[in-house]
């Protein structure tokens, strides 16, 4: 049963929570992973690159703001974002032929 941190009473419980949380996590990953798949199958025929710099920066702007509104460091957590977008370029960089892996 889940537990909010105020509930956890011992390290066990908060291991399994934050166990639980990176779980749903990587689902969340997964799915996101399937949205940037789609993306590719959709840029092919209309000839549009991986990498369109002005929805990079949206992605990234949202991520601060997200991160700003959640309480958490913005800088941190664009920085991870960086990162995602970047792997989801070079992968459809790759799916539209764009480099070879």
């Amino acid at each position: 049963m889940q537990k909010s941190p105020a509930d956890c009473t011992s390290m066990a419980d908060i291991r399994a929570e934050i166990d639980r949380l990176d779980k749903a996590l990587m689902s969340l990953f997964a799915e996101r992973w399937a949205y940037i798949d789609r993306a590719a199958e959709i840029k092919k025929p209309v000839g549009l690159k991986a990498d369109i710099p002005a929805r990079v920066n949206e992605v990234r702007r949202n991520a601060r703001k997200n991160a700003e509104k959640a309480g958490l460091d913005p800088d941190f957590y664009e920085d991870i974002w960086a990162r995602l977008i970047q792997h989801s370029i070079e992968h459809e960089q790759v799916v539209l032929g764009e480099i070879e892996r």
